[in-house]
């Protein structure tokens, strides 16, 4: 084959890579990993799930045609988180959707290649998920939870539905990198709301019930449950304690208040997962985690239960009402 014949052969096919490939993939079927610290008969984790394959769907992924989906619900334990995080990275899938850091710990120690994406975590920098928010620089990107700056707002809204609190309990999972940040932003807010702010680092249930009990126990007192997957896991435990003890508590996000607790502030997390959609859709597309910044929540909701405030002996303010998201009654 003369030079000029092989050169014009050689640029032809090269001409056709990206046709072939893009033919390759669009006939192929792709593979998403979906892990979440929870029951699969948790209602919260269940809409979540299903808001994101539904949100796949407006990126042309329909399941059983050209995606499919493993999803592991690996309860709250960590020794059945662990096991699916390596039962989800063995299927080798294309990308892995992980709630938290309770879920994103073992899938790093387990792969460093296979794209995560998290709709939900605490301070991806601070646990060391990515290098910074605005690039990742590894293998995870996502969606954070909160800035810290909520904090300040979390004390404001304890304030509103219970005017008399003077003592602020922070309850906190000890140990956790992104506690600091949001018990800091608590903090620095207490002078100017006239409350003396007290962390209460909590590791298992037990501390959790001597701590809270123990704070209630002066008066003027309420609490904060800040972001962590302890206090996620013993979340009914901590709304009979501070049912028990009368103790007015803000949360972090809403489940805690569909299931009892007084009222909440914090990022939809159902959204997040519509956009954690957006990211799984520009990985398989070609794009790497490493290059998608974290991006901070764009919608947050206040959830106020008024059978709850009842109880406690709180009025809360038809003004406060007014801009609630949701009031259970």
């Amino acid at each position: 084959m003369r030079r000029r014949e092989f050169l014009g052969v050689l640029t032809g096919a090269v001409a056709m890579l990206p046709r072939v490939a893009r033919a390759q993939q669009a006939d192929g079927m792709r593979r998403i990993g979906i892990i979440v610290p929870a029951n699969s008969t948790d209602t919260k984790f269940q809409i979540q799930v299903q808001a994101f394959e539904q949100e796949l769907k407006k990126f042309g992924w329909m399941i059983g045609q050209n995606v499919q989906i493993e999803t592991r619900w690996a309860t709250a334990n960590d020794s059945e988180i662990r096991k699916s995080a390596a039962e989800l990275v063995a299927l080798k899938p294309d990308v892995i959707l992980a709630h938290g850091g309770s879920t994103l710990g073992p899938l790093q120690q387990a792969t460093r290649t296979i794209p995560i994406v998290f709709p939900v975590a605490g301070d991806p920098v601070a646990g060391g998920f990515a290098e910074s928010l605005a690039r990742p620089g590894g293998n995870i990107t996502g969606f954070a939870l909160f800035e810290y700056s909520i904090g300040a707002k979390w004390l404001e809204l304890l304030k509103q539905v219970a005017p008399r609190v003077t003592r602020a309990a922070v309850l906190q999972q000890a140990g956790l990198p992104g506690a600091l940040g949001q018990v800091g932003a608590i903090q620095a807010a207490g002078p100017a709301l006239g409350v003396e702010v007290k962390p209460l680092n909590v590791r298992d249930a037990a501390s959790i019930e001597a701590g809270v009990t123990s704070f209630a126990q002066a008066p003027n007192g309420g609490m904060i449950v800040v972001a962590g997957a302890l206090p996620q896991r013993h979340r009914d435990l901590i709304i009979a304690v501070t049912a028990r003890t009368k103790l007015p508590t803000v949360y972090f996000e809403r489940s805690f208040v569909t299931a009892g607790g007084l009222a909440s502030y914090g990022a939809n997390e159902t959204d997040q997962y519509r956009r954690a959609a957006s990211y799984v859709d520009r990985i398989l597309r070609g794009e790497k985690p490493a290059d998608l910044p974290v991006q901070a929540p764009t919608k947050y909701e206040l959830i106020i239960n008024l059978k709850t405030a009842k109880a406690l002996g709180l009025a809360i303010s038809p003004a406060l009402l007014a801009t609630a998201d949701v009031v259970i009654e």
